[in-house]
């Protein structure tokens, strides 16, 4: 699986580091052996031949396995990341892999299992071009990235972003590339349901080994958040959630049980290339089906498209188009078919654009920090009084 393979390990325990060696130089990869973050960076920045991965301790004498991949990532592209975590580290193992590594492990592990990933992120490097689950952008690449890991998992996942950006395709996702692929897929929405008690219990039921993907488990009364962390422990199947932060103890612990592993989706208003690849993708779907199909998308309506913050996401994306191809009259697809309420609209002056570019950036700094407000004055730099008063005149 490895033959040929150059491996960089970078590991300060002489015992782990040794046998990882011996085991690595056993199945005929070429490693290299790197006991200190300084060294580390040194040698996969400027190397002699590429390496095809790294295995990497977060804990390291001089930093930490953290240090070595955001230090590379300013300069170079790095090879795909192994993490080697313990127990209290797998937050920062996600907050890694949400940053753009490809995979970690967590101690004690059996050193099967540890080649068995190695090689997998490996073979996808070099050989895998899956196609793309929700965009082409940066962010989406690393949502995907962050989605395979996961698979490969068997702990709960949060999966965290706003309505319409796919959390439900990312749930099926996890199931479709997990041993649990053969089991049942089973959506709960605990936002919609009028006895979210009965469906719950059912879903618990049903899924067997299964995934149970559960939406707004927050909505839940105080009293079924404490039966349904009691349910958790009992089921053998995996749970995948989309929870919004909430308060009380309960809810708390629920939110600790179910986000053992998170992944958090960017609006669209943060991957715009993204919105354009999902206008194409949809549109070659969607327009077979009209009577007469369009001849394609111009150019003016992906401008359009890129430039539009897109508040509903993809769902308002979708919703766009189907109306857009009902009621187009021309040849193309045009910016007025998309968005005919702008026909109406008087061109906009400085200050209306100006109002329209700061409420885009706040919606997605609220998005950003899961409607906390302190903390997005924080990432927008500017006072909580500031924000209040900003939103309050922009109607958020």
């Amino acid at each position: 699986m490895l033959s040929g393979h150059r491996i960089a390990l970078i590991e300060d325990d002489e015992i782990m580091g040794g046998s990882l060696l011996q085991r690595l130089t056993l199945e005929g990869a070429e490693v290299i052996w790197l006991k200190q973050a300084g060294r580390a960076v040194g040698a996969l920045r400027t190397p002699r031949k590429p390496y095809d991965a790294v295995i990497c301790d977060i804990r390291l004498p001089d930093g930490s396995g953290e240090d070595v991949f955001t230090t590379l990532c300013r300069t170079v592209t790095p090879p795909p990341f192994l993490f080697i975590t313990g127990q209290g580290d797998i937050a920062q193992a996600v907050r890694l892999m949400q940053a753009g590594a490809t995979d970690y492990v967590t101690k004690p592990f059996e050193l099967p299992v540890l080649l068995e990933r190695l090689a997998l992120l490996i073979r996808r490097v070099v050989v895998v071009d899956l196609p793309p689950l929700l965009g082409i952008s940066e962010a989406a690449r690393r949502v995907e990235a962050l989605v395979r890991a996961v698979a490969a998992q068997d702990h709960p996942v949060a999966v965290r972003g706003a309505p319409g950006t796919g959390k439900g395709l990312i749930a099926r996702h996890i199931h479709r590339l997990s041993d649990r692929s053969a089991a049942p897929f089973l959506e709960v929405n605990l936002a919609r349901e009028s006895d979210p008690a009965a469906a719950l219990n059912e879903a618990l039921r049903q899924i067997g080994e299964g995934v149970l993907f559960l939406n707004a488990p927050e909505r839940l009364p105080e009293a079924l958040q404490e039966d349904l962390l009691r349910a958790l422990d009992r089921t053998s199947g995996r749970v995948i959630s989309a929870m919004l932060p909430g308060a009380g103890p309960t809810l708390a612990a629920l939110g600790e049980r179910l986000s053992r592993s998170e992944i958090r989706v960017p609006p669209l208003a943060e991957r715009p290339e993204d919105a354009v690849w999902l206008l194409r993708l949809l549109f070659e779907q969607m327009n077979p089906r009209r009577p007469q199909p369009l001849a394609g998308i111009s150019a003016l309506t992906e401008a359009t498209v890129q430039a539009h913050d897109w508040p509903g996401n993809g769902r308002e994306l979708r919703a766009r188009l189907v109306r857009a191809l009902e009621t187009a009259a021309g040849a193309w697809l045009f910016p007025a078919d998309l968005f005919p309420e702008r026909q109406d609209e008087s061109f906009r002056t400085l200050a209306q654009a100006r109002d329209a570019a700061e409420r885009a950036q706040i919606l997605a700094a609220l998005e950003r920090c899961e409607g906390r407000v302190a903390e997005a004055a924080k990432l927008l730099d500017v006072s909580r009084t500031t924000l209040w008063e900003k939103m309050q005149k922009l109607g958020l």
